[in-house]
C-alpha cells in the first residue's frame, strides 16, 4: 500500500526539484539508445513539476516522465546498524530533436 502524498503548501524551484543527474553505465545506455535520462529529485515534486524544472533547466522538450520512490538501504557504521535516506528517481523521456549532455 503507498504511502499518502505529504500535504505542503510550499513551492519548490527548478533548482529545488532537481536534485542531482544520474550518471550510470545504465543510465548512459538509456539515454544513448531510448532518450531517457534519470535524476535524483525531491520527494514533494510530482511530475508535472518534474517536467516543468527539466524544461526549464535544460531547455529540452520533455515527453514523459516516470517516478520511483527509492527505499534507504540498512548499512552498518562500525557497531551501530544504520540506514541510507530514502529518495525519489526520476527518468524522463525527451523528444527526438533534444538531448541533454552532462560530460
Amino acid at each position: 500500500m503507498a504511502k499518502p502524498k505529504p500535504k505542503t503548501t510550499m513551492t519548490l524551484t527548478p533548482h529545488q526539484i532537481v536534485v542531482r543527474p544520474l550518471v550510470t553505465e545504465k543510465g548512459v545506455h538509456k539515454a544513448t539508445r531510448q532518450n531517457r535520462y534519470a535524476f535524483e529529485v525531491n520527494p514533494l515534486a510530482d511530475k508535472p513539476a518534474i517536467k516543468d524544472a527539466i524544461e526549464e533547466l535544460f531547455n529540452v522538450k520533455v515527453v514523459a516522465v516516470a517516478t520511483q520512490n527509492r527505499a534507504g538501504k540498512a548499512r552498518r557504521y562500525k557497531m551501530k546498524a544504520g540506514k541510507t535516506k530514502a529518495w525519489k528517481k526520476a527518468i524522463v523521456k525527451l523528444s527526438d530533436e533534444h538531448k541533454i549532455d552532462f560530460f
